[in-house]
């Protein structure tokens, strides 16, 4: 009896899932329409047309795309009575945290996420893994290295560290805040040496950087994505053209400062000429998108999400759209296809095609109409596991 039971069982397993939507946008920049993507296993294996026969879910009412990624996070940080945490709690306290805000990061349609640089970012990943508990798929950094972080043979050794305890990637701090003007921190022996040091260990290196100075000195020291670049120059973002550097520039952490102020005030350069940058900072992102998308750089999404932002990543489209004057196929993109490209992953994930992971968001309403319908995932999978389905109640 219990071998029948268990034959029944592997059957039903190995039944392909047929997702059946009305929109498909692709994350390559394709529309179809009535399409079924058939999944098996953790992976897409078809997607047909037509939009016949039966389906597993049916989505006609709304728009499908690959997962979405954001590739700047930072899951840890958290709120607690209306203020900041700063490291004063157990370990334990810290990942129950960590883990919900993660959870809710999936829920709202970002299956991936690059966080960049706490030791409690590398538990979370192996334990989202597992299967243990329900995550994103995270590649983080472990560590952060900055001018703090000593001579250039110690931050050799930090980056070699980091590859031998499982990072992903490299993330370097080369300028101060944007609270502080944004000007280079790091000295160019240490830029070099984390640069290189990255490089010679296969590890892809991304760096804070809002001014040209540092951005400048990382790009030519080996370094493949910038974070931020609020104070870019036009020089510089051709020489990020002509490198084929990435480039994540940030509304939602801005914003997110300005709306959760008297949370952070106070905090070190959490202070009112701090927040004053901020608030001026935010036309200049638009500016630097919108010189940076005319000279052809390659655009990802990123957020910076902190305490406030995390299961709102979202708002980084719309922001891009409102203020930023992107398109929504192209902002769409940044976080689909483009930034998979920037994490390694072009070939795994961001793309709606057979072969990829099952990785999918269906949200009601469609984006290239109005942006503001991301705010509405309604059906998320990843790697062919479903997350989160809200079907519309007729």
């Amino acid at each position: 009896m219990k071998l029948c039971l268990f034959a029944i069982a592997a059957v039903c397993a190995a039944q392909p899932v047929v997702i059946r939507t009305g929109t498909l946008i692709d994350g390559k920049g394709g529309v179809q329409r009535n399409v079924n993507v058939v999944v098996e296993g953790s992976k897409i294996v078809r997607v047909d047309p037509g939009g016949h026969g039966r389906a597993s879910y049916d989505l006609s009412s709304m728009t499908l795309m690959p997962g979405w990624i954001d590739t700047h996070v930072h899951p840890s940080w958290h709120f607690k009575n209306d203020r900041l945490v700063e490291g004063e709690e157990s370990l334990d306290q810290q990942m129950l945290y960590t883990a919900a805000n993660a959870q809710a990061t999936l829920r709202a349609g970002f299956t991936t996420v690059q966080s960049v640089g706490a030791r409690i970012d590398k538990p979370l990943r192996d334990v989202i893994n597992s299967g243990v508990i329900e995550g994103p798929r995270i590649l983080t950094s472990i560590y952060q290295i900055n001018e703090n972080s000593g001579s250039p043979e110690q931050i050799r050794q930090i980056v070699r560290k980091g590859k031998q305890e499982g990072a992903d990637l490299v993330k370097i701090f080369a300028t101060k805040s944007i609270r502080e003007g944004g000007g280079i921190s790091m000295t160019l022996d240490q830029i070099a040496a984390a640069c290189g040091e990255a490089k010679a260990q296969g590890l892809r290196a991304v760096v804070h950087a809002h001014a040209s100075d540092g951005a400048q000195a990382v790009i030519r020291a080996g370094c493949t994505g910038i974070e931020h670049g609020t104070f870019l120059d036009n020089a510089t973002l051709d020489l990020m053209k002509e490198r084929g550097i990435y480039f994540d520039p940030n509304f939602l952490v801005l914003h997110n400062y300005l709306d959760n102020k008297p949370k952070f005030l106070g905090i070190g350069n959490y202070n009112e000429e701090g927040f004053a940058y901020m608030e001026k900072g935010l036309p200049m992102v638009a500016d630097v998108i919108r010189r940076a998308r005319a000279k052809g750089v390659m655009i990802v999404l990123g957020t910076d999400a902190v305490a406030g932002s995390h299961g709102r990543n979202y708002e980084e489209f719309v922001y891009r759209v409102k203020d930023g004057g992107e398109k929504p196929m192209d902002v769409l993109m940044s976080g689909t296809s483009v930034a998979a490209a920037s994490l390694g992953l072009g070939n795994v994930i961001g793309t709606v095609a057979p072969g990829f992971e099952a990785d999918l968001v269906a949200i009601q309403g469609n984006p290239l109409d109005d942006i503001t319908a991301v705010r509405h995932a309604a059906f998320v999978m990843k790697g062919g596991k479903l997350v989160r389905y809200d079907p519309v109640r007729k």
